[in-house]
């Protein structure tokens, strides 16, 4: 009486081919490198999108840091300090007075 599983293999090629104990090694290591261990492909593109946003996030603040340090030079001198002050902060001398000019397309940015 023959085996039952060596019939079905006799008819498929390709259970054969998987049914050998080298393969079969093989496809344990392949799917255990893919999905289950700690290194894993998924986590690896995972971190990858991660390092990809901050890398992101570090150009940003380098170009941030840029037009600041480009402010702080021209704040060095004390009329545009003041100047500085006047616009953003709305501060004035003590013999001046400030009006506040908004315009419709100022409002409706905001």
């Amino acid at each position: 009486m023959k085996n039952p599983i060596k019939k079905i293999t006799d008819r498929h090629p390709l259970l054969k081919f998987l049914s050998n104990k080298y393969v079969l090694v093989l496809l344990f290591f392949i799917i255990w490198m893919l999905f289950l261990d700690t290194y894993s492909y998924i986590d690896h593109q995972f971190l990858n999108k991660e390092i990809e946003e901050l890398e992101n996030n570090k150009e940003y603040y380098q170009n941030e840091i840029k037009k600041d340090k480009k402010s702080i030079k021209t704040l060095k001198n004390q009329h545009q300090i003041e100047k500085y002050a006047r616009e953003k902060y709305y501060m004035k001398k003590d013999n001046e007075d400030i009006f506040i000019i908004e315009y419709e397309a100022d409002t409706l940015k905001k």
